[in-house]
């Protein structure tokens, strides 16, 4: 895993105002490795999302470049499958068809309708819902909404899977269920993630690296955290892991005290 795949160097973003400009991100830079699971932690208004969708292409850096596979990040492409909070299923169309609507962007010309059907079922059943592919949305639950957008996105074959606190609308039960169920996926897939969370825990249990963003505007990194827990990962057992609790601790001192906004300073 020391390949560099995704390469962001000097990243601006500005966004212009009536008078003015605002500086959302500042001279960011950062190197992920093929198969890496990386999150993007901060507060909010820090730019994690802002960054994300760079990454994505869905926003162009207004300074520095950013480089996927040696290519220059200039706009969305299927080798960067996204992952919003929001699973923006059509609710007219079946899990399968929500899932078959990618899949034939994608393949449609290259491959039969045989194929392009095998390859929207292979999808549906990486997130364990074979059972509920031909219901519609408002048929299944929160979470299983969720995994059709994770299988939507993992259909298209992307090289790297950008996602958008996933779980962060899910209820706490549900989210640790997906969780694991993300774990297992990406072993599975040897899938290249960016993830945005706000969460330390979920932060901890998934990453390789959590990139700890500093507050906006003119946001950065603050601080890169190599996560060295061996996978497989089971959450029960590392909740009682001392390295696991050191990890956590490390994020919440950046989070809460160097990085900690005037209320939290009051406060304390």
């Amino acid at each position: 895993m020391d390949e560099k795949f995704i390469e962001i160097q000097h990243a601006e973003m500005s966004f212009p105002l009536k008078r003015g400009h605002f500086q959302a991100l500042s001279d960011v830079n950062l190197n992920v490795r093929k198969g890496e699971f990386v999150t993007l932690i901060g507060h909010s208004g820090c730019g994690k999302s802002t960054l994300l969708n760079m990454i994505a292409g869905l926003t162009r850096a207004t300074g520095g470049l950013l480089l996927c596979g040696n290519r220059e990040i200039a706009g969305p492409s299927p080798e960067r499958g996204v992952v919003f909070q929001n699973h923006s299923l059509l609710p007219w169309l079946t899990c399968h068809e929500n899932v078959h609507l990618a899949v034939e962007r994608v393949f449609g010309a290259t491959e039969s309708k045989h194929q392009l059907h095998e390859r929207t079922s292979a999808a549906i059943a990486l997130v364990g819902l074979t059972h509920a592919e031909h219901k519609r949305p408002h048929e299944i639950s929160g979470g299983m909404k969720q995994r059709v957008g994770i299988a939507r996105a993992l259909s298209m074959a992307p090289k790297v899977l950008l996602m958008d606190e996933p779980f962060g609308a899910l209820d706490a039960l549900t989210r640790a269920h997906l969780q694991d169920e993300l774990l297992k996926i990406v072993a599975a897939t040897g899938s290249t993630v960016v993830m945005v969370t706000h969460d330390v825990d979920e932060a901890v249990l998934l990453s390789d690296r959590i990139v700890m963003m500093t507050n906006g505007p003119s946001a950065t990194i603050g601080e890169i955290l190599s996560v060295r827990l061996t996978r497989p990962r089971e959450r029960v057992a590392l909740a009682q892991d001392p390295l696991y609790m050191e990890y956590r601790t490390s994020v919440l001192e950046f989070l809460y005290h160097r990085q900690a906004r005037p209320a939290m300073k009051d406060a304390a």
